[in-house]
């Protein structure tokens, strides 16, 4: 008698013997291959209309400064980003999402923007980021970048320009400045809080030396906030959006999208409902007139052939709420935050799955998804952190971590992730399964979270650590060997560089590179079409097409899978039909 078929090495193929991937002998379509230089990516942008290509694309987000160091200063560039462009191309994504390059003195990593139209000297040129959007469409990747318009920096010649007026003033009338409360004006004019700590409000010294008027920041104290009633902030971000579509880009991921119109009367903002969350009217979060600028900034897009796209980091209280953004006419997609920080857990991701599905369909969108961002603790560390890898705030910082099980978590999440109709999003180092750095040295931190909320919280330089490429030891291949990144990389991360992960079969690159081809290349994720089928408690089972099926096993027990099947891809070794806890599977059912 034969025992059970004896476990394979897990790898781009990890795979049981009845998971083997799909053959010409079978009389099947080929097996899925890794898309060579020869092949380039554009082959696959050719199959989607134009217009239409955000609808199921894979967006890998460039955080600049710590990408690639081409200058050898310790920060990412864009001449970095120019030489790793076949990396991503081989990686088989479809656009680059790059985090602000503009012109900023740094108080918040380039989101402090001093100049629209012009690229800051740390990250290189106006022609050096011509030269990428040409060389990237050359490899059939698109070009996104950020736009921030709720604020700008302190040091823009518009706010320098309102410090120098007096009050009442067109100059003054670009930023939200009121007179402060109390008989001398001496306390804010609410009780707003900064998302960096503190008031939302600082007084200035007016130019006769007295005390003045205060200025809103909803972040830090060097972003104040622009006034979206004034027809020259309306005419100036207009053109900011042309001047760079003329360029070639091909479209901008919006910064803080929902919060550019505040409430005039500046109410208080109410509290939390009991469950937590935001509340459905607040002052300066979902306010109704933000439509009316999403639909101007619509038809310029559409001016354009092709069509540019716009996406929007939006926070609101319900996926109803969000959906209102995404009708004919405004913006084009927006990111999933309720999936993002939905727990591993299968009743929690499926009641955010079919959310989203549904409020998306309702208004003719296509869904997104992600897992992290330069905003969030890196989701191998979440993962890891309690039984369902709730573990996402910084006020979870003390909990114990279990890396390798978050890892298996990360595995089996992006092949869940990559198996929904939509466009999903990844973050750079998440397809080398980096965790998040928690060990920085107080003295090197520069998020201003940090220095803003009083050193309660970490901030968010745990996430953006510079890449490791290759070799042994920092910087890693992330710039020349005598440089110093602008964070220090852990000397563990040799492991995880992307040249010895490409040399491991076993490896989350290799496991991310094979998710992705396949998906680019498998018929039956290339449509909308999704139906949930029935599994048992603590797992999901989902059927996209006719034939393909992806199994999610987040239970504590092992997940039966049926036999017969035509194996493609599982994040995880499958013993015969079992797959274990915390794993993932793609497989067809065989031909009728």
């Amino acid at each position: 008698m034969r025992g059970p078929p004896a476990p394979d090495v897990p790898g781009r193929n990890a795979v049981s013997r009845q998971e083997r991937p799909l053959g010409r002998s079978r009389g099947l379509t080929a097996a899925p291959r890794r898309l060579s230089p020869e092949r380039p990516a554009a082959a696959r942008l050719a199959e989607l209309p134009a217009t239409d290509w955000w609808r199921h694309a894979i967006v890998y987000q460039i955080y600049i400064r710590s990408f690639a160091d081409a200058s050898g200063d310790g920060v990412g560039d864009i001449d970095g980003i120019r030489r790793h462009l076949g990396y991503l191309r081989d990686l088989s994504v479809d656009a680059i999402w790059i985090t602000p390059w503009y012109q900023s003195p740094m108080a918040d990593g380039g989101y402090d923007v001093a100049d629209y139209r012009d690229i800051d000297p740390l990250f290189g040129t106006l022609t050096g980021a011509e030269a990428l959007v040409r060389e990237a469409h050359g490899h059939g990747i698109k070009v996104l970048i950020d736009l921030v318009p709720n604020h700008t920096s302190d040091r823009h010649a518009w706010f320098r320009e309102a410090l120098a007026a007096p009050p009442g003033s067109r100059e003054r009338a670009r930023y939200i400045f009121r007179d402060g409360r109390g008989h001398l004006g001496d306390e804010p004019p609410n009780g707003w809080a900064s998302g960096f700590g503190g008031s939302a409000w600082q007084r200035i010294v007016e130019p006769d030396g007295t005390p003045g008027q205060w200025y809103l920041h909803l972040f830090d104290v060097a972003q104040p906030d622009l006034n979206w009633e004034s027809a020259d902030v309306r005419a100036e971000f207009e053109s900011a959006l042309r001047f760079w579509f003329d360029r070639g880009v091909d479209g901008f991921r919006i910064d803080v999208a929902s919060a550019l119109v505040k409430d005039q009367a500046f109410p208080e903002v109410p509290p939390e409902p009991a469950g937590g969350g935001m509340p459905e009217s607040h002052p300066y979060f979902d306010q109704e007139d933000v439509h009316e600028i999403y639909r101007a900034w619509q038809r310029i897009a559409a001016s354009y052939e092709p069509q540019r796209v716009l996406l929007g980091e939006i926070h609101v209280a319900t996926p109803e709420r969000l959906a209102r953004y995404l009708r004919p006419g405004e913006l084009h997609g927006a990111f999933n935050f309720p999936f993002m920080r939905a727990p591993l857990e299968a009743t929690a991701l499926r009641r955010v799955i079919d959310a989203t599905l549904g409020t998306h369909r309702s208004v003719g969108a296509s869904p997104t998804w992600v897992l992290s961002n330069h905003d969030e603790i890196r989701h191998v560390t979440r993962f890891g952190r309690s039984r369902t890898g709730i573990g996402s705030r910084p006020a979870d910082e003390h909990l114990p971590t279990d890396i390798a099980l978050g890892t298996r978590r990360a595995r089996a999440a992006i092949m869940l992730v990559l198996a929904l109709p939509g466009c999903a999003y990844l973050y750079q180092g998440e397809e080398l399964g980096l965790p998040e750095v928690e060990d920085l040295p107080d003295e090197l931190r520069q998020d201003p979270l940090w220095e803003g909320t009083g050193h309660l919280i970490r901030g968010r330089d745990g996430c953006r650590v510079p890449m490791p490429w290759a070799g042994d030891s920092p910087p890693f291949g992330f710039g020349p060997e005598d440089s110093t990144p602008w964070l220090p990389q852990p000397a563990e991360w040799a492991k995880f560089t992307a040249e010895a992960e490409a040399a491991d079969p076993g490896s989350m690159l290799a496991l991310y590179r094979a998710a992705l081809t396949i998906r680019q290349t498998h018929r039956g994720l290339a449509d909308a079409s999704f139906r949930w089928l029935p599994s048992p408690h603590g797992t999901l089972l989902f059927a996209r097409g006719e034939r393909l099926r992806c199994a999610v096993n987040f239970s504590g027990s092992a997940m039966p899978l049926p036999q017969g099947r035509l194996g493609l891809l599982a994040s995880d070794v499958i013993h015969g039909n079992d797959l274990e806890p915390a794993a993932a599977a793609w497989f067809e059912l065989p031909a009728e």
